[in-house]
């Protein structure tokens, strides 16, 4: 799927000169803090090849099931790969932190004040029944993604105070409040939607009936459930444009279902299907070299460089139940798990452990808090754990033997503070309740990392246990909240604003299918977050991160799991790659392309040259 980057906002701000603020100068991009990579000649980024060839196919892999074609609402699980038929008014460059450039939108102006942002269309902007791209369309979209989509859409543009067409291709959005860095951008990467087309389908609800979109590709084929091919549009209306040239060559792309990743791994293989991203260390580490088309060339293996935060990946607790809302009886549970000795004894040595929310990047709070840190952190003081002033959260350590002895007896002592007693080997609480932990998974793959954790919970006295459902259950599990434990990953960006309301705000705690599966309410947090979303500077941006991060990790609301910053692939080797890969994205379906040269040697059994 392509991914868009949601954050930032764009331009020098200059003074107004009248009540209503005047506007900038139009531009053919916005970036977070006023630089631009490219200028508004670029022909194309300079991470494609522009002459790249078109034709193919490529085929990918699904885990479980789908059952919908539309990505924008609570309900349902939509298909993979489904945004390529959709396309946004700004496109992102993934070579820059926080860079987006005109798609639907051929420029851009934002009031001096920031309090209105404002998109002149492309006349030649077409959905792919052919229905031209207008105004209204985007207004459209706008106001049905936060009356009827998927709840964070309403969190996100709170601040929009109204969205009017002024021309058939001039849209402008005004807003409560002036000088709102974030919300220009989240505006600038919106998808555009056929209102045509929607006021004679009902929106809300899940399809297998692809709409009309603006993206490069339609769907060409759906088996619910199992497979979804995608047909790139021929003589795509924005093929030529900077943003789009080199970019998504191939002529088909197919997603096939499998019930589990062991069933999918082996069906790589068989040439079921042509690329992996490989999560797994053990398999990357022992399941390839053995395999014929790796040791015959037929299969590539390659680790490319993952320049973007790594965000972090951790057992998040469901703070919304009593048993985890002290934070002595989450500090046990991460003393529980033995990270050194997973990490030697099921991944091989390849991950390093997750200190931070913003791993991976100069984000991270790595070191003790500067000046300005502290500075900001000070009205916070009686409201955020006394480690914060003064230690880098590191996560308890282990000497990897496997026995946790003394982060155990640790654990225990945690417990006792916090009121939990042992009654008949069982840990209790002051009403012989028992404190009981499920970790809640939708496929087994986990279990292998999960068991020797719940062997350690149980040697302190916690009823630990492993509950698996379908992918469906799952999601809907998620969205209500109906959880102990669940292993979740947030994906940081270059330039983190809004989106740390979605995932870490007290607003966000209660709301069907938010991102704060933790239901972490905390006014010390909230008020970080607004430092984030207020910076005026990159250096002002880090300095609110890092003293959220502290926060964050201290509070313990998660036990930290691992990254890596890498991206670990294979693929058979029928495929050509740029020279450059873009910084910020592996890049894979959008900037790659079929070669029918290499294919016809694979056909016949032979190894084509390596990249």
């Amino acid at each position: 799927m392509i991914r868009r980057l949601l954050s930032g906002s764009v331009l020098a701000a200059i003074l107004a000169s009248s009540p209503q603020a005047q506007e900038l100068p139009k531009s053919h991009g916005l970036s977070a803090f006023g630089d631009l990579k490219y200028s508004s000649e670029f022909k194309h980024f300079d991470y494609v090849n522009p002459n790249a060839p078109k034709g193919g196919t490529i085929r990918l892999a699904g885990i479980d099931s789908f059952d919908s074609l539309n990505p924008y609402i609570l309900k349902g699980v939509s298909a993979g790969g489904v945004g390529l038929i959709h396309a946004t008014l700004m496109e992102r460059a993934n070579d820059e932190p926080d860079a987006l450039y005109g798609l639907v939108a051929e420029t851009v102006s934002v009031a001096a004040d920031k309090s209105a942002i404002t998109f002149d269309l492309r006349p030649t902007a077409r959905f792919s029944d052919g229905t031209p791209i207008t105004a209204a369309d985007v207004v459209f979209t706008f106001q049905t993604l936060v009356k009827k989509g998927h709840p964070q859409y309403r969190f996100i543009f709170a601040d929009v105070d109204d969205v009017k067409a002024l021309t058939k291709h001039r849209v402008k959005f005004t807003f409560k409040a002036a000088n709102n860095r974030d919300l220009p951008l989240q505006i600038a990467g919106l998808p555009v939607l056929s209102k045509r087309y929607y006021e004679k389908v009902q929106f809300d609800k899940t399809t297998m009936t692809a709409p009309p979109g603006a993206g490069p590709y339609r769907v060409a084929k759906v088996e619910p459930g199992r497979s979804i091919v995608y047909e790139r549009i021929k003589n795509y209306w924005a093929d030529q444009l900077p943003v789009m040239r080199g970019r998504y060559n191939f002529d088909m792309v197919r997603f096939d279902y499998f019930r589990d990743r062991d069933i999918a791994f082996q069906a790589f293989f068989s040439k079921s299907y042509d690329f992996r991203e490989e999560f797994t260390s053990r398999s990357w580490a022992t399941q390839y070299d053995n395999k014929l088309p790796i040791k015959d060339g037929r299969i590539v293996r390659a680790t490319l460089p993952d320049a973007t935060p790594s965000g972090v990946q951790a057992f998040f607790f469901n703070m919304r139940r009593n048993k985890f809302k002290d934070r002595r009886v989450r500090a046990a549970l991460d003393l529980a798990f033995d990270y050194e000795w997973t990490n030697r004894t099921l991944f091989y040595g390849l991950y390093d452990r997750t200190n931070s929310m913003f791993a991976n990047s100069n984000l991270g709070a790595e070191k003790p808090p500067t000046a300005d840190e502290i500075k900001l952190l000070e009205p916070l003081r009686s409201k955020v754990p006394d480690e914060v002033f003064s230690k880098v959260y590191q996560s308890p350590k282990t000497d990897g033997s496997g026995r946790n002895r003394s982060n155990l007896r640790k654990a225990a002592r945690l417990l006792r503070q916090a009121g939990w007693k042992i009654v008949n080997n069982k840990l209790v609480d002051q009403t012989g309740k028992p404190l009981t932990v499920e970790f809640l998974l939708f496929e087994s793959s986990f279990q292998r990392i999960i068991s020797p954790y719940i062997r350690n919970l149980k040697r302190v006295g916690i009823d630990a246990r492993i509950r698996i459902v379908d992918v469906a259950n799952f999601q809907h599990r998620m969205q209500q909240y109906d959880f102990d434990v669940v292993v979740q990953r947030y994906v940081q960006t270059n330039t983190p604003g809004i989106e740390q309301k979605t995932y870490f705000s007290s607003k966000m705690a209660d709301v069907p299918g938010s991102r704060n599966l933790a239901g972490i309410k905390n006014p010390a947090i909230d008020y970080l977050i607004d430092k984030v979303i207020a910076a005026k500077s990159r250096t002002d941006l880090v300095t609110a991160v890092h003293a959220l991060d502290r926060v964050l990790m201290w509070n313990r609301y998660m036990v930290p799991q691992w990254y890596k910053g890498d991206h670990n692939i294979a693929y058979w080797n029928k495929f050509e790659r740029p020279k450059i890969k873009p910084k910020f994205d592996l890049g894979m379906l959008d900037t790659w392309w079929y070669s029918a040269k290499k294919a016809a040697m694979i056909d016949a059994g032979k190894a084509p040259p390596k990249p």
